[in-house]
């Protein structure tokens, strides 16, 4: 038999999401639970490899990352690797990661993890990105202005990517 002397409404918890939000007031025994919580959960996707010259290669990654009020946040991520001298193993030389700077942007690498890379943004990615991001392979002998030229590429080609997905 139940104990009807304490009421409690809660909905079932959700498997993986935090603990609901609740208030409780201890004098009637009643527990409020807030059921609009939300939730984030954290993702890498791999939508792209390619080769920019011989003995490289380019990883393309969606990230899907979250703020602590549980907002999410899209990034566009390039690593760079070159092939080891021995073996088939690949060394990482460099990590390039772009997050859309508008709701529009954000929306169109979400959609991208849902769809995959169009022609237009593996076009933008293999004639723009590739270059610039093979590029910072020499990061550390270019001129200040080389480097912010560089970045505003990868920056203005993120967001052409980001785009061509809508």
């Amino acid at each position: 038999m139940e104990n009807r002397n304490s009421s409690e409404i809660a909905p079932a918890a959700n498997p993986g999401s935090p603990a609901p939000a609740t208030t409780a007031a201890p004098s009637n025994g009643l527990k409020v639970t807030n059921t609009t919580v939300k939730t984030c959960r954290p993702f890498a996707l791999q939508v792209m490899v390619f080769a920019p010259k011989s003995g490289y290669k380019i990883e393309v990654d969606i990230e899907k990352t979250c703020t602590p009020q549980a907002d999410p946040v899209w990034k566009l991520v390039f690593d760079l690797y070159k092939k080891q001298a021995t073996g088939t193993g690949f060394d990482q030389l460099v990590h390039v990661s772009y997050t859309g700077g508008t709701p529009v942007e954000q929306q169109g690498l979400e959609s991208t993890a849902a769809n995959g890379i169009n022609g237009k943004q593996a076009d933008a990615v293999i004639n723009r990105i590739g270059p610039a991001v093979a590029d910072l392979e020499n990061a550390q002998t270019m001129t200040p202005e080389q480097l912010a030229a560089t970045k505003a590429e990868i920056k203005a080609a993120g967001s052409d990517v980001a785009n061509f997905a809508l």
